[in-house]
């Protein structure tokens, strides 16, 4: 299935929080059911937030659909704020929220407007999947054959409706025979990377090795490393990229070890209203993420604790931003208006 979906009994999706032990399917039929997954990080991911942000407001609109004109309106825009706001860093789930927000006139009925979002919903979603087939097959192009890969976090099929952004280069380039071998970072400190990308790459038999976090420079200066792939939570106009913590860092090591370091996106995480990645808020997660792991506590309590859900990483250590349009190279803030709606 979709790594979100809407239907009959409400926003259906994969819980994250439990792979890779378990593959279950969850079903919010309320707002703060669909606030709750997305802040506990069951649905993650900047693309499938935004198709999840979309979802969530046509499932305002079902849910209050019986209700006078003006307190449908005020209900509805009231929720898709509270979702809107949920998350602050990735800036597809303010897109998903607003690109419905657009379809909410008051010369409509309540009943045309729940079918306007609906249809309008699923549409964001398709396209998720058909951008991230187009994504993936650019970012191919700039893969050689042999490849060893890095990827930080996790950007396939489970951070999107479906295929992947990141990982959907990875796809592609696998699906073309290329033979590559893609290193997984496990990504501290909630190891989206061991539980979710190694969990894809041993699902669809992509060869895969994981590796700590703090491996990835060894690797590199070995020589086992030509390409580095990762997904973004935003973009700046001038092509400031945030994305998991850790993404910086990694950034750094390949500009020393002169490895190309490839952002794979969609043009909808693109802000282009905003162009330094120092405006771009920063969400910081709770010290208990750091302070335990899976129920038992490994740090002396009372400790400060500082956790970041993402870092930035400057325009100038990256060398191509892929989006759904084609193969974005600096200089950014020029280039970057050529895939701009």
């Amino acid at each position: 299935m979709d790594t979100v979906a809407f239907g009959e009994n409400g926003i259906e999706f994969i819980d994250q929080t439990l792979l890779p032990k378990e593959l279950s399917v969850k079903t919010c039929t309320t707002i703060p059911c669909l606030i709750e997954a997305i802040q506990a990080l069951r649905i993650r991911g900047a693309p499938a937030l935004g198709a999840a942000g979309a979802f969530g407001v046509a499932l305002s609109a079902r849910a209050h659909s019986k209700e006078k004109a003006d307190s449908f309106l005020k209900a509805v825009t009231d929720d898709a704020n509270d979702i809107a706001n949920a998350r602050p860093t990735a800036v597809n789930l303010q897109w998903g929220v607003a690109e419905q927000m657009k379809l909410v006139d008051p010369s409509n009925s309540a009943e045309e407007t729940v079918r306007l979002l609906e249809d309008n919903a699923q549409r964001i979603a398709k396209e998720d999947i058909e951008n991230n087939k187009r994504i993936g097959d650019y970012g191919s192009s700039l893969i050689s054959k042999g490849d060893g890969i890095l990827t930080h976090c996790n950007a396939g099929a489970l951070a999107c409706v479906g295929y992947g952004t990141a990982l959907g280069v990875i796809r592609s380039a696998h699906a073309e025979g290329k033979d590559i071998h893609v290193y997984v970072d496990e990504t501290r400190p909630l190891c989206q990377g061991s539980r979710l990308t190694a969990w894809e790459m041993y699902t669809e038999n992509i060869p895969a090795t994981l590796i700590t976090d703090n491996m990835a420079g060894s690797l590199m200066a070995s020589g086992k490393i030509q390409k580095i792939v990762v997904g973004a939570d935003r973009i700046t106009a001038c092509g400031d990229v945030a994305n998991k913590i850790g993404t910086y860092a990694v950034a750094v090591l390949a500009r020393y070890h002169d490895i190309p370091f490839y952002v794979a996106a969609p043009v909808s995480t693109i802000d282009f209203s905003i162009v330094s990645g120092s405006e771009i808020p920063i969400e910081q997660r709770a010290k208990e993420e750091i302070t335990f792991w899976q129920g038992m506590q490994n740090a002396p309590e009372g400790i400060d604790v500082y956790n970041p859900a993402f870092d930035v990483t400057p325009s100038s250590l990256v060398s191509a931003i892929i989006t759904e349009k084609g193969i974005v190279l600096p200089p950014y803030a020029e280039n970057l208006l050529k895939v701009k709606p």
